[in-house]
């Protein structure tokens, strides 16, 4: 990583549900001003987004050639971007 302190890195490829959504739900906790989550997963995570939204949250999703998914996940009010 080039930053450590701007991006966590959250690995959740091959965790069976709740599990990666409760390790997302921990590692907002740790958030700090200016910190993003990058999620990694191996299938889109439809239930988290209301969830986030709900918390005041953003998020931006990108599939990679894999077939996994790519989650950026920060402060709704951090960019102004909606989910």
């Amino acid at each position: 990583m080039s930053d450590p302190g701007s991006e966590i890195l959250l690995d959740a490829r091959g965790l069976e549900p709740p599990e990666p959504m409760e390790r997302v739900m921990q590692t907002l906790a740790l958030l700090r001003p200016g910190q993003t989550i990058r999620l990694l997963l191996h299938r889109e995570p439809f239930p988290l987004y209301p969830i986030l939204a709900a918390r005041a949250y953003r998020h931006a999703t990108t599939m990679q050639a894999d077939g996994s998914y790519v989650i950026l996940i920060g402060p709704a009010d951090a960019g102004g971007q909606g989910g």
